[in-house]
């Protein structure tokens, strides 16, 4: 039997069968009858951000978070282009999010209507723009092709990357005649390589294997598979800096973890890797920001590689769009009489750490504000950083927590991008959200922080404020004499001033490691948001391994951090944390 709905209402109904939940966006006349819809549907909930980009990584923040599908809406005009920066981060990830975007009504295309973007007569094109930055772009001109389009638009996204649906006010607003038939049932036929050649390499290894972990086994929440494989291969497990929640936390091979590759990485993945029969990299393709430093290495070993998209580097490949899948098949393949024979396994594990030059300035050091992170956040928290000083500071030094999750921005490395990933993985996920920042990022999207008041979110915002776009501050110093800067702002007392702004919110400004930690320790007894500004030093150069090479001696470029026996986690006797 088939029934009357209008587009917005089908569109809503087929989501909330989905199990999306929330659904993220600014109102406005070209959108609103998709907020009307959702209001009245229950199970699924409309958010009004401030800002379009923020809402578009709240729906990042959402998927990656792997609370479902992340879904943005947005007006027509200057709300839609708002999108194009969330989205093109999301691309670059391969984050799967769905943006439903309004337009113009169709009617009056090409004819000067406000906010035409029909791409008619010399208006803007939004199907060209936001072909651009997704896996999917269609305008739906007929009203009963949504039956067809939204489906499709579903499955691009799920291949991992935007999917955009431009949605004209009459077509939104227009009755369809829907069939049974086209509820949705979840379908999914994602192509799955046969991984033999992967299977060969490993049962003719002779040494030890090294497991670069990436992106999409966040993706795929393929987390408990790769701790079964790396557990079977008794191996050693890189994360890239936007994956450092897949590996390495208490339950998921945390002895056997080499921490961070690339840019912001731990120099001992290098030293292993020259020491490795075979590299394994899994779900990434690792990008410059992931690999910096390794492309020596990994050229003298033999690399394979499984995920959606193969590495920016030479190697096998084998091609799956479901990690979960594959990862279990690879581990049946290879145990009882297919197991590996050859395999040799270190007794100890080394860790380095970056080391900057040594700053004493005023303010509260990098290693020290995630010292007190460390030392405070509790198992089942979840983490989302920015990009910069602040964004090199964490992914080095401060762990993920046992259960949580670990979100890291680094496709596009939009400034910005955490305030509103934080309220959608708060949304999404239901826990204790803390969100990592610099006062540079603050100015350009920090006042989503409203967003978590209205929604009385549980999330700790820490503004880590030096008082300028310090990373640029830095490449002044080095690369340009530091004859003058123009990254210095005056100085700002963000807490001070987010607490006389936002009623409700509590929010400090903390000058040195022991205030902040009390600050901390007070802000996670709180259900609602908390925000905690803490006085840094510009000068202060992160670990961020293109700085330090012209800038550290030879001899004090590392630190060791000791080295870790792996023999307990040799074997598949290990509880991997899920969710």
């Amino acid at each position: 039997m088939s029934r009357i709905a209008t587009v917005v209402d089908h569109i809503v109904a087929q989501l909330a069968a989905m199990g999306v939940g929330h659904i993220f966006g600014v109102d406005g006349a070209n959108i609103e009858d998709l907020y009307d819809a959702a209001y009245f549907l229950p199970g699924i909930t409309a958010v009004l951000a401030k800002h379009e980009f923020s809402a578009a990584t709240m729906a990042d923040g959402y998927s990656r978070s792997g609370a479902g599908l992340g879904v943005v809406a947005a007006t027509s005009g200057g709300g839609a282009l708002n999108l194009i920066a969330g989205l093109g981060e999301s691309l670059a990830s391969r984050v799967p999010v769905l943006a439903l975007v309004g337009q113009a009504p169709s009617a009056l295309d090409g004819r000067g209507s406000f906010q035409d973007t029909s791409g008619r007569n010399g208006a803007l094109d939004a199907q060209a723009l936001f072909s651009a930055v997704s896996v999917f772009c269609e305008r739906v001109t007929d009203p009963e092709h949504i039956l067809a389009a939204l489906p499709r638009a579903i499955a691009a996204a799920r291949t991992g990357g935007p999917a955009v649906l431009l949605l004209p006010k009459d077509v939104q607003q227009a009755l369809i005649t829907i069939p049974t038939s086209g509820a949705y049932h979840g379908g999914d036929h994602r192509v799955i390589s046969d991984p033999h050649p992967i299977l060969r390499a490993l049962r003719n290894a002779h040494g030890p294997v090294t497991i670069i972990a990436g992106e999409q086994v966040a993706r795929d929440d393929a987390r408990a598979e790769l701790e079964n494989l790396r557990a079977l291969l008794r191996a050693r497990v890189v994360c890239v800096p936007d994956a450092k929640d897949v590996s390495g936390t208490t339950g998921l091979g945390a002895s056997s973890a080499l921490g961070v590759a690339g840019v912001m990485g731990h120099p001992s993945v290098v030293e292993t890797l020259h020491a490795s029969a075979v590299c394994l990299v899994v779900g990434t393709r690792l990008s410059l920001t992931a690999r910096a430093g390794l492309d020596e290495a990994l050229s003298a070993v033999r690399t394979l590689s499984i995920g959606s998209a193969a590495p920016y580097l030479p190697c096998t490949h084998v091609h799956t769009a479901d990690l979960r899948v594959s990862l279990r098949a690879i581990c049946r393949e290879l145990s009882g009489a297919g197991r590996p024979r050859w395999l040799r396994v270190p007794e100890t594990v080394p860790r380095t750490a970056l080391a900057p030059p040594p700053y004493t300035g005023p303010g509260v050091r990098y290693r020290d504000a995630m010292a007190v992170l460390d030392r405070t956040l509790p198992d089942g928290t979840d983490i989302v950083v920015d990009a910069g000083n602040t964004g090199a500071a964490a992914i080095h030094y401060l762990p993920p927590r046992r259960g949580g999750r670990y979100l890291a921005a680094l496709g596009m490395g939009g400034m910005g991008y955490s305030f509103g990933a934080g309220i959608g993985t708060a949304l999404g996920r239901g826990r204790r959200t803390v969100v990592i920042a610099g006062d540079g990022a603050f100015f350009m999207h920090g006042m989503e922080i409203h967003t978590a008041v209205q929604y009385r979110l549980p999330i700790l915002f820490v503004l880590l404020n030096n008082n300028a776009h310090a990373m640029c501050v830095t490449r002044e110093q080095l690369f340009y004499d530091g004859l003058y800067s123009y990254n210095r702002f005056t100085p700002s007392h963000l807490g001070a001033g987010l607490a006389s702004m936002l009623p409700g919110l509590t929010a400090i400004d903390a000058t040195d490691a022991g205030a902040f930690a009390e600050a901390v320790a007070r802000a996670l007894d709180r259900n609602g948001p908390s925000v905690i500004s803490v006085e840094c030093a510009a000068d202060e150069i992160p670990p961020f391994a293109p700085f330090l090479a012209p800038s550290a001696k030879p001899d004090t470029a590392l630190r060791h951090n000791g080295e870790v026996t792996t023999h307990q986690e040799d074997h598949c006797n290990v509880v991997a944390s899920t969710r």
